[in-house]
């Protein structure tokens, strides 16, 4: 059978969860034109659904849907970064704050397990392993907060920074700021220190900004005269 065929009735919210794997892999550039019926045919539904699903994506911030134009996948730029990492440093740091208030011994304990396994891949320079697990922490502290709503909101700011092709952690000094930072998230945790854990992760989340926006700068400086925007 086609991988590319969905079977049976399409619903759009799997047509919107394949073509939002595909936008965050960097399969659509930002900036791309989305050709819709090259995807209705490809996927085998008729285009209802992918309108849909579009939509959806639209409000998640990941498209825009243009009027007599199309639909394109959306562009971030360095004002954007900004924007949304401001967001975010406050709705993660409540996050921070809320788990602390009411953090349970076991849910410390799993913390203390991934900051192990940050401290390890620091040490090897293993940044692909910090990224991976660094995730995993922060999902388990929004998880830990108990508000899905604040969950929500970050996953889905979360996706458009992803739209992004600069890595914080590529820049260099970026890796060791942040284990520095994690140290400090977690001793507050341990103490139970609301105010302090709110603290540390929002300068952690603060420091990951201004590491993207530099290595967003150290991209654009690189290009030859000729290909750099102006505006």
């Amino acid at each position: 059978m086609d991988e590319n065929n969905i079977r049976h009735r399409a619903l759009y919210q799997e047509v919107a969860e394949r073509l939002r794997i595909r936008i965050l892999n960097q399969e659509f550039p930002p900036g791309g034109w989305i050709d819709e019926q090259a995807i209705a045919a490809q996927y085998g539904i008729s285009r209802t659904p992918l309108r849909e699903a579009l939509k959806v994506l639209a409000s998640e911030g990941l498209v825009d849907l243009k009027p007599r134009r199309g639909c394109y996948v959306a562009e971030v730029n360095d004002a954007d970064i900004a924007d949304i990492f401001a967001v975010l440093a406050l709705l993660e740091g409540r996050c921070a704050a809320d788990a602390t208030r009411g953090l349970r011994a076991d849910e410390l304990r799993m913390l203390e397990k991934l900051h192990e396994k940050l401290e390890r891949c620091a040490a090897s320079e293993d940044i692909d392993g910090f990224f991976e697990i660094n995730q995993q922490f922060h999902r388990r502290v929004q998880e830990f907060c108990g508000n899905r709503w604040l969950m929500q909101m970050i996953e889905d700011l979360r996706k458009v920074v992803k739209l992004n092709r600069r890595h914080s952690l590529d820049v260099e000094g970026r890796l060791a700021r942040s284990l520095v930072e994690h140290r400090s998230i977690m001793d507050a945790m341990r103490r139970g220190d609301v105010a302090a854990a709110e603290l540390a992760m929002r300068t952690h989340i603060e420091g990951g900004r201004d590491s993207m926006l530099a290595a967003s700068s150290a991209a654009a400086a690189a290009q030859p005269a000729g290909k750099r925007l102006t505006a």
